[in-house]
């Protein structure tokens, strides 16, 4: 396993920031790190690039120990802060380089960065004066500068524009192909994108860890219909394969099902029988943004 967690727990004075974390990440998978401000998403991060040390449990990256063996752990890891902190005085190539002596790897290393990243276009300008985007690019190709086995990004694609957020999705697709790639965002869009697997966590605890397909796979079927009159929700029930009905408001219902199978002639049928006039039937899916919701809010 690149990454392993083992009832991790981490407490600021009274505060509990982690609860009994544990999961474990293979080699060539992109995870989606997903959680409300405050759920203990950077903390993890944290622990896991050595920068905190856990109350409890153990963790390990490529098999080093994130508590025992730190400088072992930082030169195998490449880390993107999420307040990416930089040189604004320095230029982006002599930043690079500056990098990459600490790490002793050679000049042709920094132009391959500088490519991935689509740096080449501002490689010659002081990092002050780039845009938001640009600065952000920087940070990712500090952290592969020394092609790191495992890579660990806090919002990688804050402040990207549209053109240059496909860019880097595209890039880091492809890194997690060969490498370990742990990234938090809050842009559900991002992990549909680009990610294998989604881990969610609230309040410290880890209340989701999934591959992205099977959570797809066991998205359910919901309407939304109104009628032209009230309709008891018990006798939308008999209904086949319906899981729960809701009144939304007046006359119109959400009714989830467990069936992928479209059930709005069901409901068409169930109107018709029931001397009803069907005035709108809407059919969603329980998307990623909904599933977020449903599992960290309150």
């Amino acid at each position: 396993m690149s990454i392993k967690a083992e009832h991790l727990d981490k407490y600021y004075g009274k505060q509990q920031a982690l609860k009994d974390v544990s999961f474990s990440l293979r080699s060539g998978e992109v995870v989606g790190f997903l959680g409300p401000n405050g759920a203990g998403k950077s903390t993890l991060m944290k622990i896991l690039t050595t920068y905190l040390q856990a109350d409890n449990g153990q963790a390990w990256v490529n098999g080093f120990d994130v508590a025992k063996e730190k400088r072992a752990v930082q030169r195998s890891i490449g880390y993107l802060a999420e307040n990416n902190p930089l040189y604004p005085d320095m230029y982006v190539r002599e930043y690079l380089e500056f990098n990459a002596n600490l790490y002793r790897v050679s000049r042709k290393r920094i132009d391959e960065v500088i490519a991935m990243t689509g740096l080449t276009p501002e490689a010659h300008k002081k990092i002050g004066a780039l845009s938001k985007g640009y600065k952000q690019r920087v940070g990712l190709a500090t952290a592969l500068i020394h092609d790191p086995k495992v890579l660990i990004l806090d919002e990688p694609t804050t402040g990207l524009d549209p053109n240059q957020l496909l860019e880097i999705r595209a890039l880091i697709k492809k890194l997690g192909k060969e490498k370990t790639v742990l990234l938090s965002t809050h842009i559900m869009q991002e992990v549909e994108a680009m990610c294998d697997r989604v881990i969610m966590i609230k309040k410290g605890s880890i209340v989701a860890d999934k591959e992205l397909k099977a959570l797809k796979e066991d998205q359910e079927q919901i309407i939304e219909v109104e009628f032209d009159y009230r309709v008891e929700e018990v006798l939308l029930q008999n209904i086949p394969h319906v899981a729960e009905v809701k009144n939304l408001i007046g006359f119109v219902y959400q009714i989830r099902f467990t069936t992928k199978k479209d059930m709005r002639p069901a409901v068409f049928d169930f109107a018709h029988d029931n001397g009803l006039k069907t005035l709108q039937l809407n059919q969603k899916n329980k998307n990623l943004e909904n599933l977020f919701r449903e599992l960290t809010g309150d």
